[in-house]
């Protein structure tokens, strides 16, 4: 019988040069790593150009003295000390299934101690074997399925338990027969691999159709079709462990898994323990028990960061910090055809406004006066710490171009007697991977410096918010709410003027000029040629006017309270944002709050063109797709004026969210709804997400460029952003969340010595009015091993390329073949590692690389998610929301949303503190008589177990039992009792650490709503089709052999 189990080996040793094992391309490695003063104290002497906004905390630990530079072609480099930390315990058996009578549990592993370590074996891969492939996969349901006995079995050569926990949290299991054969008996064995190969050859060179790729900015081909032949698509509804077969009105998941000549068929095979696949939740402890609480210093090129739901702080060291720039490889292949063969998609994830914690040193601002940044003539890069000066200081090479540049006389310095400047440490620029640089007039419109920015609330009055109380809560919200306007740092007063427009079928401008006793209304009811009527006492001061404004605010609930207009206009409303803000030369926010389709008579006009009838069709991308003409011209015309849209939504029906959310998209905006809103269940959630909105940093009229070293280049970008060519990125406005994925193709041969350099600069406009360039700088490494391209992967930075990707190719390729893509592209990677870096083996086993080992759970999320999965249950709105907020998303947001905590609260300790480990995001780990918290960023979801205690349920909700406890409310009482101040605790801290208000639903075992809890295990059958995480695995299994046969 065929073997099932693991075939595991030993991590990279973690005592050599670099992170992740591999060397740091930048000469011999010193005894010390170099930077440490930065972080700790006054970093810079008296005579610094560019000071500090503020200082913090010293770090402990850091050298004291600076080293060797890091981006010397000549001088020695600094190492990192070697650190080891225990392994950690193997997790415990899940909990038994609830709601009916369970499947017959897996038996647990042997809880031996594994032989002594062998840190010799560095190999990164991860078998994971089982013949999952002769499953009836599409058979779940119909054919009863047994738990198959894990057994192990090492051979002394080959297996070599770690000392330490190794990149990614590869968990070792142990061995009960250390010196014994490998078992041959149908029962799983647990091998090691040897060494793995990376040469490749062109004899290996895999032949392989239907590339994938993202789509561009103004819609290329994106994704291809997947190779091999078409059989029965998707799976049946599977059995599961609640309830019976799993959503009996579950579709099948069309397109996403063709069949083909490895469609297997047999008698029943036993079913794979759950435990033996790879564990997200697992990784993610791995890594914060080994490098959580630690200092990230950025002094060496092509470091893999710690992971991001690891707690860590970064110490700028001449690379930029992983929260303004992760990517899917921090070792790019050499050649195109080495990328090409890979499958795997060279891509930086940029968040260029991060927010940077307060234990962490702020951006340096230097100021060159007017003669600006220092810039290379041939490629206009910024001076950056990747120049390197030669000539004693009078010249400097340039990092991405190679070219010889003169130094200004006023630039000038002598170099020290290892060819560094000797103001290395005193010039931000030269020593550190993010800065600021003070634009000149240059860098300004027109050679004029740039007026403070606006920001206008633009107020739906028709007779559905008045009625809801909405347009009331607005009003009162708004006065103290301008308090709080951002300000420049040192600042007294915010700089922002604000206005102030009412709109259903028609227009409403205020005159809130300090002057005047009371507010002045002018109305345009020609929305077809809007116009500005007033200026001057439009746009103003808020301290000045406070007064005018609160009369203003008081007097607008009941000024329409006995209006009957519900049709209203939207388009025109931001044309005359628009309008407004070329008349005052500013850039600004357009607040805008609306509640239905705008159906009146004017540009714009939308109608219902919800179809469930197109869903699964090749018309569906229509439903996805904005509507053309009015809005296409106001996203250029937003852009062109620096002006951003954010969007409140309060619908009770059908509102076209692809269209309405279209302007916000391409501006750097953000599109919030609220469902059937009602005043006192929705109004904490949507006042939290207005004063978030409002107080949150951000910078206006900004123009990003990312501009790379020679023989690679950036090519495709997706965000919410607008491309006017192929290079500039443009944002009306930018803020702290909003992230642009950048792909990057080769153009020629990169080299190993000199890697590839990055460098993302932003031009933009402070909240105060200046203009101001951020620059971040990354260096990455460069091989000729596919081995090492795959051991520098990072799973979370690849799946917020590829969600962003798939949904960009929405827009233009049916859903079934963006999902084949999705699929096709998964296998393809992990064929290519199978195949030229893996050990040879037997076919029946799945090899993952250590670094992707839990790539496949994100990837069958991705393909289950709202905008992906072919449903007639789910909103369309809904969707299309779900598509416009993941493209402008960071790598936490996507990690987050993709794969939910699960977190158990009924065995917590009251007095303990911090979040409670998460468990598998599966229904196998639910107990009937347990209370489980989940979140993905965007909500909160408390699950209660029928058989809950009655002492917890009095505890957290105040009622005797779980029959009443309701379901309505949205929020928690707070009661006088460790449990209930434990739980707020942790719902305070999970809050704290997502840049979004999440609304907070209890749902209870067997109710209607439990469907809400149930979609979001993601290991689990979609409830709206798509298969469980360990299916996935078997349909990649079978598309590997294909590609390989």
């Amino acid at each position: 019988m065929s073997q099932q189990g693991y075939v595991a080996t030993t991590p990279l040793s973690q005592a050599q040069p670099g992170m992740g094992g591999y060397h740091s391309g930048f000469g011999t490695p010193a005894s010390q790593p170099l930077y440490g003063h930065y972080g700790a104290g006054p970093q810079f002497p008296a005579g610094l150009s560019g000071s500090p906004r503020h200082l913090p905390p010293s770090v402990s630990g850091g050298p004291s003295n600076p080293g060797p530079p890091p981006f010397s072609h000549a001088g020695p480099q600094g190492g990192m000390q070697s650190q080891r930390f225990p392994a950690p315990a193997i997790s415990a058996s899940p909990i038994s299934p609830y709601g009916q009578t369970p499947l017959p549990a897996p038996h647990s592993l042997p809880s031996q101690a594994p032989p002594p370590a062998d840190t010799s074996c560095p190999s990164p891969v991860r078998l994971l074997a089982g013949q999952m492939e002769t499953m009836h996969v599409g058979g779940y349901g119909h054919v009863q399925m047994q738990s198959a006995p894990l057994h192990t079995g090492t051979t002394d050569h080959q297996f070599h338990p770690p000392t330490s926990p190794p990149a990614m949290g590869h968990h070792v299991l142990p061995s009960p027969q250390p010196q014994g054969p490998p078992s041959t008996l149908g029962a799983p064995s647990l091998l090691a691999a040897p060494q793995p190969v990376g040469a490749m050859t062109t004899a290996q060179h895999m032949r392989m159709s239907g590339s994938f790729s993202g789509p561009g900015p103004h819609g290329s081909s994106g994704f291809a079709q997947p190779p091999g032949t078409p059989g029965t698509p998707g799976f049946s509804p599977q059995a599961g462990t609640y309830g019976g077969q799993v959503s009996a009105a579950q579709p099948p998941f069309p397109g996403t898994f063709p069949g083909g000549a490895a469609q297997m068929a047999g008698p029943p095979q036993k079913k794979p323990d759950p435990d033996s696949i790879p564990s997200p939740t697992q990784v993610m402890e791995d890594e914060r028990s080994r490098r959580g609480g630690q200092v990230y210093s950025t002094n060496l090129r092509g470091q893999i960061p710690p992971l991001v739901t690891t707690d860590f702080m970064v110490q700028d060291q001449g690379h930029t910090s992983p929260r303004f720039i992760r990517c899917t490889a921090y070792s790019f292949p050499c050649t195109a055809d080495m990328a090409k063969q890979s499958h795997i998609p060279l891509a930086a994830v940029i968040k260029p406004f991060a927010s940077i914690p307060n234990n962490e040193t702020p951006l340096y601002v230097v100021d060159h006066g007017e003669a600006g940044p220092l810039r290379c003539n041939r490629c206009k890069a910024y001076m950056c710490p990747f120049m390197h000066f030669i000539d004693g200081g009078r010249r400097y090479q340039c990092g991405f171009c190679s070219c010889v540049n003169e130094v200004p006389a006023s630039y000038f310095q002598h170099l020290d007697h290892m060819g560094r400047r000797v103001d290395v440490y005193q010039r931000p620029e030269l020593s550190l991977g993010s800065y600021e640089f003070i634009a000149t007039l240059d860098y300004c419109k027109d050679n004029k410096p740039p007026s403070p920015p606006a920001f206008i609330f633009m107020i739906d009055v028709s007779f559905t918010t008045i009625k809801r109380g909405l347009v009331r809560l607005v009003c009162e919200e708004l006065k103290t709410l301008l308090d709080r306007l951002p300000r420049e740092e040192g600042a007294e007063r915010s700089a922002i003027k604000v206005g102030f427009v009412t709109y259903n079928k028609v227009l409403h401008f205020y005159n809130v000029k300090s002057s005047l006793a009371q507010p002045q209304m002018m109305v345009v009811s020609d929305v077809a040629e809007m116009f500005v009527p007033l200026l001057d006492g439009f746009l103003v001061d808020f301290q000045e006017s406070r007064s005018v404004i609160s009369n203003l605010l008081d007097q607008i609930p009941d000024m329409f309270a006995d209006t009957s207009e519900s049709e209203t206009v939207f388009a025109p409303v931001i044309q005359a944002g628009v309008e407004t803000l070329k008349a005052a030369e500013c850039s600004g926010k357009l607040f805008i709050f609306h509640s239905s389709l705008p159906t009146a008579e004017a540009p714009g006009r939308l109608r219902n063109r919800e179809d469930k009838r197109l869903i699964n069709t090749e018309k569906e991308k229509s439903l996805f797709q904005p509507a053309r003409g009015a809005y296409e011209q106001l996203s250029k015309d937003c852009v062109s004026s620096g002006c951003c849209v954010d969007l409140f939504l309060f619908p009770s029906q059908y509102v076209d969210v692809a269209s309405m959310g279209d302007v916000p998209l391409h501006t750097g905006g953000s599109v919030y709804m609220y469902p059937n809103f009602q005043v006192e269940a929705d109004s904490d959630l949507f006042l939290s997400d207005l004063r978030s909105d409002v107080k949150r940093p951000i910078g206006f009229d900004a123009i990003m460029r990312v501009r790379t070293s020679t023989g690679f280049r950036a090519t495709n970008f997706f965000g919410s952003i607008y491309m006017s060519n192929t290079t500039d990125v443009e944002m009306a406005a930018v803020d702290c969340h909003k992230a642009i994925t950048v792909e990057f193709k080769h153009d020629d041969t990169l080299s190993e010595d000199t890697g590839a350099l990055l460098q993302c600069a932003l031009l933009y406009t402070t909240v105060g009015g200046r203009r101001r360039l951020r620059i971040h700088n990354l260096g990455l490494n460069c091989c000729s091993q596919l081995t090492d391209l795959y051991k520098s992967c990072e799973t979370d930075a690849l799946i917020n390329y590829f969600a962003k990707s798939a949904y960009g190719a929405m827009l233009n390729q049916p859903l079934k073949g963006v999902r084949e893509g999705l699929a096709s592209e998964a296998a393809h990677m992990l064929a290519c590692y199978r195949k030229h870096c893996a050990a040879p083996s037997a076919m029946s086993q799945l090899i993952l690389p250590d670094a992707m080992k839990v790539f496949p759970a994100y990837m069958n999320s991705l393909l289950k998610s709202a905008a992906l999965v072919a449903s007639v249950e789910l909103s369309t709105d809904d969707r299309a929301l779900q598509r416009l907020t993941v493209l402008g998303m960071g790598v936490e947001e996507t990690q987050a949303l993709f794969y939910p905590r699960l977190i158990p609260l009924h065995d917590v300790d009251p007095v303990s503190t911090g979040i409670p480990p998460p468990v598998r995001c599966s229904r196998e780990r639910l107990s009937e008589q347990g209370l489980y918290l989940l979140e993905d960023g965007r909500q909160i979801i408390l699950w209660l177990g029928q058989a809950c205690p009655p002492t917890l349920v009095q505890s957290i909700f105040g009622v005797p039992s779980f029959a009443h406890v309701s379901t309505v409310v949205g929020t928690l009482p707070e009661l006088d009792n460790p449990h209930s101040k434990r739980l707020r605790a942790v719902i305070d801290l999970i809050t704290q650490q997502r840049p979004y208000s999440m609304k907070l639903l209890v749902v209870k075992q067997k109710e209607k709503n439990e469907a809400l809890f149930l979609q979001r295990l993601v290991e689990d059958p979609g409830l709206h089709g798509g298969p469980s995480y360990m299916d996935f695995l078997c349909h990649v299994h079978r598309e590997i052999r294909q590609i390989l046969t």
